[in-house]
């Protein structure tokens, strides 16, 4: 087994969750595109950068990074027609307003472009007829600087953002968050997945088994909506991304002292049956998500079910600093 792609497999799966889930429950952005994937999936959000086949994107919760080779179409949400022909026909001083959208659309059709592996052709201006008598008007030539008249060379990539390093620590079976104040269970054959935020936006801890069989995820948001809005959304983004999901059961419960919804499911998902865990808690204007899954087409189901659930139950958010 390919150890170094299995928990992007696994990950992917779980950011389609923050991803789309948290999109719908927090603050929207002013404008965003949308993505659809070959999966039948869709992302919201703004591409700002392309390198290495891989497109990214900034959504209401972050950066995510999308192969190009995984993307159906883009379809921007500036219309294509607000910048064609309707818009040569507007004033002068209007057109200049217009010109970010223009150039936001520009960006996307060259988005359309590397997806459909077409490459953006400039328009070449057409030719002065033989019969035209009147020879174009001779510019200057100007002072300027031979180095003003060159090509200008485009500046470098951004460099990627990097989450900050999470204040944490592992004593024994217990894992200690010392920056969202929290600690839980961990099971001695869990391992902590190190760069779990750069595939998770939100993510602040992800772990679990050395075969990735078995994954647990702890997300956080800011929000103002309630808890059962909230969960509910979350419930239902999950439902989209697993094949055949069904709701086995939910009910209110109390994790670490704060109220919570709890929801025990099934579903199809990277050529396995999971069975998963979704646990949302609220805390002062904070949402956590834990999200646990396991193969339910193994004989370790039970097993990897009750230490999910132990995690799960053993959440605590009496952490002092």
């Amino acid at each position: 087994m390919n150890t170094a792609r299995r928990p992007r497999a696994i990950l992917g799966l779980a950011a389609l969750l923050f991803a789309g889930g948290c999109a719908g429950i927090f603050a929207t952005t002013a404008r965003a595109d949308e993505i659809r994937l070959k999966d039948g999936k869709k992302l919201h959000g703004v591409i700002v950068a392309y390198e290495d086949n891989m497109f990214k994107v900034k959504t209401d919760f972050g950066y995510v990074l999308v192969e190009k080779d995984k993307i159906e179409s883009i379809i921007p949400d500036t219309p294509a027609e607000e910048t064609g022909s309707s818009a040569a026909a507007k004033p002068a001083a209007k057109s200049n307003a217009a010109a970010p959208a223009r150039a936001d659309a520009n960006k996307q059709a060259k988005a359309s472009a590397i997806v459909n592996n077409s490459a953006a052709r400039p328009e070449i201006p057409l030719a002065t007829a033989k019969g035209d008598a009147t020879p174009p008007a001779i510019k200057p030539i100007s002072a300027t600087p031979k180095t003003a008249l060159e090509t200008p060379v485009a500046p470098p990539p951004p460099p990627k953002e990097e989450p900050p390093p999470i204040k944490e620590e592992i004593q024994g079976n217990l894992y200690l968050n010392h920056e969202f104040l929290f600690r839980m269970y961990k099971a001695p054959s869990w391992q902590i997945i190190g760069d779990a935020g750069q595939s998770l936006p939100n993510a602040i801890v992800a772990m679990g088994t050395s075969n990735e069989s078995t994954l647990l995820v702890v997300g956080h948001e800011k929000t103002n909506s309630a808890l059962e809005p909230a969960a509910k959304e979350v419930e239902r983004k999950l439902s989209e991304v697993y094949d055949n999901y069904r709701l086995i059961s939910q009910r209110k419960t109390v994790l670490g002292g704060l109220p919570a919804l709890e929801y025990k499911y099934r579903g199809m998902a990277d050529g396995h049956d999971w069975s998963g865990t979704l646990a949302v808690v609220a805390r002062n204007g904070d949402v956590f998500t834990v999200l646990g899954m396991t193969y339910a087409d193994t004989d370790l189901i039970q097993i990897q079910e009750n230490v999910i659930s132990r995690a799960i139950a053993s959440i605590d958010f009496n952490v002092v600093k």
